[in-house]
């Protein structure tokens, strides 16, 4: 007998689906295991039991795989949206294993977004408590004063929680708009976005730039790649 696990963890290793999702099916009632509908916290035997999400066996192994995209504005950071919306996973063309994609950008937002089946390391990289750097460009409409960008640097409350302070630098101003560069920490819901509603901001664009030291450089928008070892090394380094 194998060291049991819990079958969110399993099912992020596998590659179905990180470990917040996970529980989240398993709440619906979309995961079985041995023919019963799965309990939250529920251990399992990866040797022995057998798991199935959605109707599909879940079986562990393969090789773990990790792509960075350029994801563009219209698209939301799921696997399936019960909107018909279009889903990032759409853009993976010519990609026959199964990934998840690490953390989020929403539907209005585009940059840099990485996919994955490696559980473990994925939760490092999405988990706020971790503390991965994420570096953003962010036009808004008209021109910012100083006093505006640096009240955006101050630690925020939301959703009762205190944020990061953020550091903000101004890239470029006229009277149509501003454009910035923002580095958080954490990258907890809407961050950015319920920052400048704060201080009274209009946003024209948002899109990611750096996540954990990568780049994302001249990847064209909607289109992917596979990430370097040399990238990956660097990604569990900074675990």
């Amino acid at each position: 007998m194998s060291e049991p696990l819990r079958i969110s963890k399993y099912l992020s290793e596998c590659g179905v689906l990180s470990r917040r999702a996970s529980d989240e099916a398993i709440k619906s009632g979309k995961v079985m295991v041995n023919g019963h509908v799965a309990q939250l916290g529920e251990k399992i035997d990866p040797e022995t039991d057998e798991v199935y999400y959605d109707g599909k066996r879940v079986v562990s192994g393969g090789k773990k795989i990790y792509i960075m995209m350029n994801k563009p504005v219209g698209y939301v950071t799921t696997l399936k949206d019960e909107k018909n919306r279009n889903c990032v996973t759409e853009l993976l063309t010519g990609l026959n294993d199964r990934v998840y994609p690490i953390g989020r950008l929403d539907i209005m937002s585009e940059g840099l977004l990485l996919f994955t089946n490696d559980g473990d390391l994925a939760n490092k990289i999405m988990h706020p408590r971790y503390n991965k750097e994420k570096v953003y460009e962010l036009t808004v409409s008209g021109m910012v004063r100083n006093e505006i960008i640096e009240a955006m640097k101050k630690p925020f409350v939301m959703d009762g929680y205190t944020t990061m302070p953020a550091e903000v630098k101004k890239l470029s101003s006229d009277e149509k708009s501003t454009t910035l560069q923002i580095t958080i920490h954490e990258g907890r819901n809407r961050e950015i976005r319920n920052i400048c509603e704060i201080v009274g901001l209009k946003i024209k664009s948002l899109k990611r730039i750096s996540e954990d030291g990568l780049q994302l450089g001249d990847l064209k928008s909607g289109s992917w790649r596979y990430l370097k070892p040399s990238e990956v090394e660097m990604l569990r380094k900074n675990k």
